[in-house]
């Protein structure tokens, strides 16, 4: 989970839009109506493939410096940007049951005070997520 930056090759389209490849992802490529929107279906695309990556335990490769990166005389270079944990808060919500154990004492005290275990656990590792 991370934020990345990555070189796109950015393609105008004679209706106006742009076709978007990452050259150093396979399978990474996407296309928008115009600029605007060109650079956000680049983000989600670039987010997603690499939330495959990190999800399926692959080393996500390096970013190439965008001077190595061919291109013809009609397309550009560009940096565009992701960060894989807002991708994550976004698409992976789903909530997983987890079960755990807590010392008698405490879980006593805290039904007695009307805790909600799961709000508190998630607050929690939330704040300990964004601390690494």
């Amino acid at each position: 989970m991370a934020k990345y930056a990555y070189p796109a090759v950015f393609t105008p389209e004679q209706d106006g839009g742009y076709s978007v490849n990452f050259p150093d992802l396979q399978g990474c490529y996407t296309c928008g109506d115009d600029m605007a929107d060109a650079l956000s279906m680049a983000e989600d695309v670039l987010a997603l493939i690499l939330y495959g990556y990190e999800k399926d335990g692959r080393t996500v490769p390096p970013p190439s410096t965008p001077d190595t990166i061919s291109h013809s005389s009609e397309e550009f270079v560009n940096f565009v940007a992701c960060d894989t944990l807002q991708y994550r808060k976004m698409y992976s919500n789903r909530s997983v049951k987890k079960t755990l154990t807590i010392p008698e004492w405490m879980n006593e005290t805290a039904t007695a005070m009307g805790l909600n275990f799961s709000q508190i656990l998630q607050e929690a590792l939330a704040l300990r997520i964004q601390n690494q």
